[in-house]
């Protein structure tokens, strides 16, 4: 019987003309594919927030993190947006989060450290948008907090490091927290659930395109 059956499957497949064949092997493949998937979002059982750290000196980090922060707004979630160091012309996300009642949003506000040249500034303001940042990491109502360009502040030595793991260790077990930068920061490494490094391939600016309302502010 056994050899009957797979002889008929064998004239089956030959009778198959190549689309046939092709689409065949697609289903199966993707069947294998979507049983993998499956499994393992069977398999995903805990519940809690997490840390993701988008690093690198390609562009794209910050507006992944504000893409994912709405993508959160959207749902009904509240947000914090913590911000350390921006130029300090106005921001498309700055404009168009200010007022939104879903969304903290807090500016260290002395600009690029090559610009302010005042480290002690730096410091201060570092320091005073930091108590803002921790007061949303403690907060129980706030669902996703995105602290944008925090790896300069720890480069620069302008807040500890250790204080901020501290800090994101101890929030509430459902708060996300997304973290961006240009540096591979160990700790921040080995803390986050999620890495992604995002390499620069080409970038406009380097061409003398200048920078434009929209795409880089």
């Amino acid at each position: 019987m056994t050899d009957n059956n797979s002889s008929a499957s064998e004239n089956t497949n030959s009778n198959e003309s190549a689309s046939e064949k092709e689409q065949r092997e697609h289903k199966e493949a993707m069947q294998t594919t979507q049983k993998v998937v499956r499994d393992k979002i069977k398999a995903a059982k805990e519940k809690r927030g997490v840390v993701i750290y988008l690093w690198g000196n390609g562009k794209g980090k910050s507006s992944s993190g504000f893409g994912t922060l709405l993508r959160a707004v959207g749902h009904g979630q509240r947000a914090a947006i913590i911000q350390f160091i921006k130029g300090t012309w106005k921001t498309g996300e700055e404009a168009f989060f200010r007022d939104h009642p879903s969304v903290e949003h807090h500016i260290m506000g002395t600009g690029f450290t090559w610009d302010s040249q005042d480290k002690q500034k730096d410091i201060a303001a570092a320091q005073e948008v930091w108590l803002k940042a921790e007061q949303c990491l403690a907060s129980e109502d706030i669902n996703l907090v995105l602290m944008d360009e925090i790896t300069y502040m720890f480069d620069y030595g302008y807040l500890s490091l250790e204080t901020c793991i501290a800090a994101i260790k101890n929030r509430p077990l459902k708060q996300n927290v997304i973290l961006t930068g240009r540096s591979p920061i160990a700790e921040l490494i080995e803390l986050a659930d999620t890495v992604s490094e995002i390499r620069e391939v080409k970038h406009a600016f380097h061409a003398g395109v200048k920078a434009q309302k929209g795409i880089e502010f």
